[in-house]
């Protein structure tokens, strides 16, 4: 239940599903997405009803996707293309961006982003298929654009590693963002890679304290874990980088200097960050999170939230969106910058090749030839 004395941004949910059903989870509530023409409430009868109800459990539908990359445009991220082998992330985290795209498939963006998630099994085959086609041209694909490729259902399904199982047989460039330490289980193929300038992967890395990470991020790996993950990839041959993100102000925007200086001493070569997006439904989400574990920081957060989105909190403008606008925004951007700088992790983002791309054999017909494609 809200507490009368806060006001949040928008209407959010005045009863949350019971927090026995919801431990180990990330959002609060599981309000409707945007575009539902009902919204649905869980109320408690009288009758401690909710006690009854199972607890939230992953559930994974299976997906025939019709194409593999995803193209984007967007002036102020630093690639073109990208993967999702996945839809919604287990991992939780309470200020994911992504989670407004759940309200795409008719879900809600709260806990149904972290429980009911989506698997493309194709997804291997569908990129060998366009990588064939006669007029692709490599750049560097993104892994972990959208929701997280070693989130823990990878364990099972495995597509992050035939993907790259497919970028290695045809030497195309891949660059991969994770906050968890399945990565090094794909570290055969990211050495090799490395070792002829096609891999890199930066690691997600929030906070130092294990309690907070914990309630952001329910399901991810530990801030010490994603830290050896760094170590191991470094002595493996593979290029690091650490991104801080998001920094929150009044949160975890004091540990900066902290995150930094143990990524670079794990061996992250880069550094990057992102303030804190709030787009659509996570405004209502982050506040409900704000008010269950960080109550008495609530309004100051938001406060703070909203001098570096020019008064809303949220601004989805290219070149502000990523680091926003003011003097909060502007101390927390150069806070970063000299942090960086005085651990040489400012250096230009390192260029993976293109130069040794090998399309894959296009698929042949019975009675020979290339066979024809549509795409």
């Amino acid at each position: 239940m809200a507490h009368p004395a806060l006001r949040l941004p928008s209407s959010v949910e005045p009863s949350l599903p019971d927090e026995r059903r919801r431990r180990g989870r990330g959002a609060a509530s599981n309000a409707s997405g945007r575009f539902e023409p009902l919204e649905r409430v869980e109320e408690d009868d009288g009758w401690d009803s909710a006690a009854e109800l199972p607890p939230f459990r992953t559930e994974v539908a299976l997906e025939t996707a019709r194409t593999a990359i995803t193209r984007n445009d967007s002036p102020d991220i630093g690639f073109d293309r990208s993967i999702n082998a996945y839809r919604g992330c287990e991992h939780g985290c309470i200020y994911c961006f992504a989670r407004p795209s759940h309200a795409y498939l008719g879900l809600s963006p709260g806990l149904d982003f972290e429980t009911r998630l989506t698997a493309k099994p194709n997804v291997a085959e569908l990129l060998r298929r366009e990588l064939a086609a006669p007029s692709y041209k490599p750049r560097t694909m993104a892994l972990g654009t959208n929701t997280d490729p070693y989130q823990p259902i990878e364990k099972t399904y495995r597509l992050t590693r035939k993907i790259l199982e497919v970028l290695e047989e045809t030497r195309h460039p891949v660059g991969i963002v994770t906050k968890s330490a399945l990565v090094l289980r794909d570290l055969d193929i990211l050495s090799r890679m490395a070792a002829q300038g096609l891999a890199k992967v930066a690691i997600s890395l929030t906070t130092l304290d294990a309690t907070l990470a914990r309630q952001m991020e329910p399901r991810a790996s530990s801030p010490s874990r994603r830290l050896a993950a760094m170590a191991a990839l470094k002595e493996a041959g593979v290029p690091v980088a650490v991104l801080t993100a998001p920094i929150i102000p009044a949160l975890n925007d004091h540990e900066i200097d902290r995150l930094l200086e143990s990524a670079a001493a794990a061996g992250a070569e880069e550094a990057g960050y992102v303030l804190l997006r709030l787009p659509h439904e996570i405004k209502d989400l982050f506040a409900e999170w704000l008010l269950e574990r960080h109550p008495a920081k609530m309004r100051r957060i938001l406060s703070l939230v909203r001098e570096t989105r020019g008064g809303k909190l949220y601004d989805a403008a290219f070149g502000k969106r990523q680091t926003g606008e003011g003097v909060v925004a502007w101390t927390i951007g150069r806070r970063f910058e000299i942090a960086a700088r005085r651990l040489g992790l400012d250096r230009r983002h390192l260029k993976l090749r293109t130069d040794l791309f090998v399309p894959p054999e296009r698929e042949r017909r019975a009675g020979g030839g290339a066979q024809l494609s549509l795409f």
